[in-house]
């Protein structure tokens, strides 16, 4: 049986996200409000690779992180601390192992995404691919459902597996065989080691906004709305930490030196 969280845990998180624990039920319209509120609040970050911080897949441990410690993280990371809060607030969930690329030919366990079941309907949540659907995904194959992000598609291609398939782009291929999350332990310590993982090559830390999205990727900002994208670099690094804090709530001592720049 999955981890379920204590009620300090599943509090601090709701809280995190702005989120009133009274209101939420296991239904679709708390697991939307949940998913978006995700994504615009916790960070899709790297930090930790390049911090020479260990990732620990544990529940509770990566629950306190994006709470008491008030950071982000990756896919095994932030979505393995929301399939905890998912399952303790009583909704049914699932992990999918997803392998990225436009021909979904990625490695075993290189991106964990989830089955949450919402009014009786299996629906594909993901708030661990950085830029993706702001809403759950219903579980549907070969019909095109549109999103504020973008227009999204479950594509089958086998027995057992779907493309999800962005604006006629394969972002990854997933299989629907439930995994536990001790099974993304491979993945997650490649791209938190590994040379050939874009992860340790460079750091990212990104979140969506109300007007589009902000991300600070190495020492490059960048800003998208409505209006248009705005990049610079930036230099000094009292700025760059500063930024981290202004858009991310992030505070570090210094700025993280790449693992293995590229």
């Amino acid at each position: 049986m999955d981890t379920r969280l204590n009620a300090r845990r599943t509090d601090a998180y709701l809280a995190r996200l702005g989120i009133d624990r009274g209101a939420v039920r296991p239904d679709l319209a708390a697991l939307t409000l949940l998913h978006e509120r995700h994504l615009r609040t916790v960070p899709f970050e790297n930090l930790s690779v390049h911090l020479r911080e260990p990732i620990l897949l544990d529940a509770d441990a990566l629950v306190d992180k994006l709470t008491v410690r008030g950071r982000g993280g990756f896919c095994y990371e932030l979505n393995g601390a929301f399939a905890a809060v998912l399952a303790t607030l009583g909704f049914a969930v699932d992990r999918y192992e997803a392998r990225v690329g436009p021909d979904g030919d990625g490695m075993p366990f290189d991106h964990l995404c989830l089955r949450v079941q919402g009014d009786g309907v299996d629906h594909l949540a993901d708030v661990g691919f950085g830029a993706s659907f702001l809403h759950p995904r219903r579980m549907e194959p070969d019909v095109a459902q549109d999103d504020p992000a973008g227009t999204y598609e479950l594509r089958s291609v086998a027995d057992g597996w779907f493309d999800l398939v962005e604006d006629g782009v394969v972002q990854f291929r997933s299989s629907t065989t439930p995994h536990a999350l001790a099974d993304f332990a491979g993945g997650c310590a490649h791209h938190s080691t590994s040379p050939t993982s874009p992860f340790t090559q460079g750091t990212i830390c990104s979140r969506a906004t109300p007007e589009g999205r902000v991300s600070i990727a190495g020492r490059m900002l960048k800003v998208s709305a409505a209006g248009g994208t705005t990049e610079r670099e930036v230099t000094d690094d009292a700025e760059l930490l500063a930024l981290y804090r202004e858009h991310f709530d992030i505070t570090l001592e210094a700025v993280p030196q790449p693992l293995h720049p590229r």
